[in-house]
């Protein structure tokens, strides 16, 4: 069995008008990688975003800790006080955790 390593998933659901600069400033902390998907819901701020404003995106980045640090910061600094955008991270077990920058290898 390959060995796993410990890091961290930061996901980011936000209006999708954002995706680019969001997925820009991810690069910049240092993410090597993200997937982004289409979304819709309802928040706990009553908020929901039309069709026609283009919706919502959910980002997801595999990181190490300091990246996820720098990210949070981020999104604590330029987003959060200006945008419907919520956020959480929680760490993740993967294999081939060399590809994710400052991630670590348990053991």
């Amino acid at each position: 069995m390959t060995a796993l390593g410990r890091i961290v998933c930061v996901t980011i659901v936000a209006e999708a008008l954002l995706e680019r600069r969001l997925v820009e400033d991810l690069a910049r902390c240092g993410a090597q990688g993200w997937t982004a998907m289409v979304g819709h819901g309802h928040g706990p701020g009553h908020h929901g975003v039309s069709g026609f404003e283009g919706g919502n995106v959910r980002i997801e980045t595999l990181v190490g800790h300091e990246t996820a640090d720098r990210i949070w910061a981020i999104l604590e600094r330029d987003y959060f006080p200006n945008y419907a955008v919520t956020a959480w991270a929680y760490d993740a077990n993967v294999a081939r955790v060399a590809r994710y920058g400052d991630a670590r290898a348990d053991g």
